[in-house]
């Protein structure tokens, strides 16, 4: 029987047993967990020692602050490193370290609204289910835009909903990557979009949440960057990059951030971020998967990907399964199988379909048993 905490401490025995117990339920459930955008490939033994400290990356990681157990030096390098891969020069680009992709899309968000409080919010009904939640969070009107058939936003949707309010700010949340389908909305297009309907005040935010570590080391990419015309993209660290906590970074302009940044005399510290104290160990982590991988291993990391994603779609449509993926894509979509099959791959259904998503943990062996365990 699994004991409860109560008031008094428990037995040194008890306590180690409970943990033993857990670790082994996470050895067992990591080796068939393909359904969901985690790189399991990680060591981070080298960082062990910082757990012995208080690290604390409080307000803005580009000011100096009163609390000098932090890691803002290697976090301002983390955010330089996504300037580039996010296509943005180094001095025009903002941003930090978050919890996840949910805090990164609400940054952007919050931003946007700052700069055009009167806006409406357009996202798509294939956008991550954070962005509805955001909206609400900051009080803000918005329109849901239908999707396609490929999970990539309904262009023509879009286009008839912001013509009809044309002479209000215009607020685009784009998904470059979506969750269950792998679509990447056209950047380039909707900002053609705005120009055409003579919006003049406008936001776009990416959620690149899996993609933003993918198309950067592709040879022909899908408009993914500050080039293709967003404003702020949020990434993920926990996912291709790999690491045992949710993490993720998010980028922007600037010149927009220096509208709603305040100096915080507690701290020392300028106060432009959501959250006031924020993990030390992501950025860390971040920094030391690029020091040890540089971009040459992360290209080749996507390349192995994108090949095991490609031998999948390969052997389920050879057992007569139609799978599917996208253009630089390593979601491979394909038809729901049984609820058994769902639980003991830990898949991610959506109605009458449901994917795997090839991180590097993921193997050839292991597609080979999934794809017989679906043909049954």
């Amino acid at each position: 029987m699994i004991g409860t905490l109560g008031t008094a401490p428990l037995p040194q025995s008890e306590i180690q047993g409970r943990l033993d117990r857990l670790l082994g339920e996470v050895q067992e459930a990591s080796g068939q967990q393909v359904g969901y955008p985690t790189n399991q490939n990680f060591d981070y033994s080298a960082l062990m020692p910082f757990l012995e400290y208080s690290l604390n990356n409080v307000g803005d990681p580009f000011h100096a602050s009163n609390y000098k157990s932090n890691s803002h030096a290697f976090e301002r390098e983390v955010i330089k490193r996504f300037a580039g891969l996010l296509r943005i020069a180094p001095e025009e680009a903002w941003g930090y370290v978050t919890s996840g992709g949910t805090e990164g899309n609400m940054y952007g968000l919050y931003l946007a609204r700052e700069l055009f409080p009167n806006a409406i919010f357009y996202f798509s009904e294939e956008t991550h289910y954070s962005v509805l939640k955001n909206v609400r969070v900051l009080n803000a009107r918005y329109i849901m835009i239908k999707r396609q058939q490929n999970g990539e936003i309904d262009y023509d949707d879009l286009y008839d909903m912001v013509r009809v309010h044309r002479d209000v700010p215009a607020v685009i949340m784009a998904t470059i990557g979506t969750t269950m389908r792998g679509g990447v909305d056209d950047i380039e297009r909707i900002r053609a979009m705005l120009s055409d309907l003579a919006v003049t005040n406008s936001y776009i935010h990416a959620d690149a949440a899996l993609s933003g570590m993918i198309l950067p080391f592709v040879d022909d990419p899908q408009p993914f960057g500050f080039d293709a015309g967003v404003d702020s993209v949020s990434v993920s660290g926990h996912k291709l990059i790999g690491a045992p906590l949710p993490c993720g970074v998010v980028l922007t302009k600037r010149a927009y951030v220096e509208r709603v940044g305040r100096a915080i005399e507690l701290v020392g510290v300028q106060d432009t971020t959501l959250s006031g104290s924020r993990s030390a160990m992501g950025p860390l982590m971040m920094w030391y998967a690029f020091a040890r991988y540089g971009n040459e291993g992360f290209r080749k990391l996507v390349t192995g990907m994108l090949d095991t994603a490609e031998y999948a779609v390969g052997q389920f449509n050879e057992r007569g399964i139609p799978a599917w993926r996208h253009r630089n894509s390593v979601t491979v979509v394909f038809p729901r199988p049984p609820d058994d099959v769902i639980r003991k791959w830990q898949m991610a259904p959506e109605g009458d379909i449901a994917h795997i998503i090839t991180m590097p943990h993921v193997t050839r062996p292991m597609i080979d048993e999934l794809v017989a365990d679906c043909a049954v």
